[in-house]
């Protein structure tokens, strides 16, 4: 079942990305990710998730260096981590303010990135208006957790100093993937501390403002069904939200 299941997945991952010239993806470090025994309690949320077509989405391959920007858990962590594998870097990247919500997760990281086997994970924990990591990035995703950034207990932080942060961060030609709850068209930041969504269209304007370049979206996550209008834990509509993922990159020429 779990062999269907990857095959399944890894066959529509060419529908996932819609950028003008996908670059090409090699599917077979996301396919042993995904069957890593390491994985073991994960591997029942894969399908959920959309793991196979997200991590194609990424353009994520061994040897990268790549941030998981709030990474909760540590789902998409470990998965990267495995990705990028031994001469690949996963920086986890949890800011003070986000800790002030608890410091479970950051722990269960930390503990785990002292495990030999998930070795090339490095847990930071620094403000949220100063992302940054050691070395330049390949890529930077952030899953459900930008429309964070402009609500109170983040400071609040203003979005464009996260975008112009991850811009420096990133290596010429290096993206920034942002997958996020959406919210109602034109409602701009009013949903993000009370429902805990975010205008897309608000999410790609700030973007770009940081000199960002559009090259794609995924509708893996897309529920046109949902009306966005319920808080995303409500037991109606979590786990079913409907849900941008959109890739910026950062142009090939500049510094």
């Amino acid at each position: 079942m779990k062999r269907l299941f990857l095959a399944a997945a890894l066959m529509g991952i060419a529908l996932t990305a819609q950028a003008a010239t996908p670059a090409p993806i090699a599917q077979a470090p996301i396919a042993q990710a995904l069957a890593d025994p390491s994985r073991a309690e994960d591997v029942a949320r894969d399908g959920l998730r959309h793991a196979a077509e997200l991590l194609s989405f990424m353009e994520v391959r061994p040897g990268q260096k790549v941030a998981d920007l709030i990474p909760g858990g540590g789902y998409f962590t470990r998965l990267l981590s495995k990705v990028v594998g031994p001469k690949g870097k996963v920086y986890a990247v949890f800011p003070k303010e986000y800790l002030s919500e608890g410091d479970g997760e950051v722990k269960k990281l930390q503990a785990q990135a002292a495990d030999p086997k998930w070795a090339n994970i490095i847990v930071i924990v620094e403000p949220a208006a100063a992302f940054a990591a050691p070395e330049r990035l390949d890529m930077v995703w952030t899953s459900q957790n930008y429309h964070d950034y402009p609500d109170k207990f983040m400071g609040p932080t203003d979005p464009k100093l996260l975008n112009a942060a991850v811009y420096k961060a990133l290596k010429p030609g290096g993206l920034f993937v942002i997958v996020d709850h959406a919210a109602q068209v034109g409602s701009g930041l009013r949903d993000t501390e009370t429902l805990h969504r975010i205008d897309e269209a608000t999410v790609k304007a700030q973007v770009l403002a940081a000199g960002f370049e559009f090259v794609g979206e995924s509708p893996v996550l897309r529920n046109p069904e949902d009306a966005r209008t319920l808080l995303v834990f409500d037991k109606a509509i979590r786990g079913k939200t409907d849900q941008f993922a959109f890739k910026f990159r950062k142009p090939k020429t500049a510094r």
